[in-house]
């Protein structure tokens, strides 16, 4: 297995090509002010030509998380059951939306005993109507770059 942020990914793409074999490639995210943010699409069309692979992995968590969601390749993320997605109107805040409406992406997370935690990003999905999933769009325009992986620059 495979596992990197998306802007590294891409740097070793860009240095080598790949024919691999039985290894799962996963991206954890996009690229944290270091690259021109790109679609998934095209992230994965890049990624899957570069490492030889039919399909790129991704995860979907953040630091302030205890849980990720996962993809095999499809753009849909499974998440555990104990953590909640909400999607939330982009022009309302406070109001919530039905199932495969595009808005704001908001976690609960039950992960651990005693503790909760609930998060509004500047995410942008789905949730499909078995409640178990998220399609990950993208970012709401002009949001924060974010990332853990911005405490090292």
């Amino acid at each position: 297995m495979l596992i990197g942020v998306s802007f590294a990914l891409l740097d070793l793409v860009e240095g080598f090509q790949f024919q691999l074999k039985n290894t799962i490639v996963m991206e954890t995210g996009g690229m944290k002010g270091r690259r021109k943010e790109m679609i998934r699409e095209e992230l994965h069309s890049i990624l899957k030509k570069g490492f030889g692979v039919a399909s790129i992995h991704s995860e979907y968590g953040m630091t302030e998380l205890l849980s990720q969601a996962y993809s095999t390749g499809n753009g849909v993320f499974d998440c555990p059951p104990w953590m909640k997605i909400l999607i939330r109107d982009p022009e309302d805040a406070q109001s919530y939306l039905e199932n495969n409406s595009t808005g704001g992406i908001n976690v609960i997370d039950l992960a651990n005993i005693n503790s909760c935690s609930f998060i509004a990003t500047q995410d942008l999905g789905k949730k499909s109507d078995n409640n178990s999933s998220i399609e990950i769009m993208g970012r709401f325009d002009n949001s924060d770059i974010r990332g853990c992986n911005l405490m090292v620059l």
